[in-house]
């Protein structure tokens, strides 16, 4: 019975000590960061929408979207945002970006942002090369289908 109170004790002061708060703990406050200007419209019956706020620390953002028609398809419609934010990271560099969100996806662009190395030339020839070869058609099981060749017979590689 002894040693059962020795490892729950144990257990106990374990459990104390990994449910403190970490990093300091407690409640950290900061002063309010005011707004200095703010403006809405929307979200509105046909999905188009606007805002831009500026805060009293420098940050800044401004957005508008409206629904994109593709007339028939899936999918027809598609929300689209182009916008702009910027703030002043803690080394004092202020960022800025501008993006756009749409069938593309979400394209952010800004001179902090890493951008990808051109494509060597050896790979941007192969690319076309491939691009400009006839497309073939293959059946449900992955025949070639139509044009020469043996109906039904595998793809050769090779």
């Amino acid at each position: 019975m002894h040693k059962y109170l020795e490892v729950l004790s144990f257990v106990s002061v374990i459990g104390y000590v990994l449910a403190r708060p970490q990093f300091g703990g407690g409640q950290q406050y900061t002063t309010p960061v005011p707004i200095i200007s703010q403006s809405q419209d929307g979200p509105n019956l046909d999905g188009s929408y606007s805002f831009s706020y500026q805060s009293g620390d420098g940050t800044q953002a401004q957005e508008q979207g409206y629904v994109k028609n593709f007339g028939s398809g899936e999918p027809a419609e598609l929300q689209t945002a182009e916008g702009s934010f910027s703030y002043t990271a803690p080394d004092g560099q202020v960022i800025q970006i501008v993006y756009k969100a749409d069938e593309n996806g979400f394209v952010p662009q800004g001179a902090h942002i890493p951008t990808p190395p051109p494509i060597p030339p050896e790979i941007q020839r192969a690319l076309e090369f491939i691009a400009s070869q006839p497309q073939q058609d293959y059946d449900e099981r992955g025949f070639p289908v139509g044009g020469g060749g043996q109906r039904g017979a595998p793809p050769r590689f090779g």
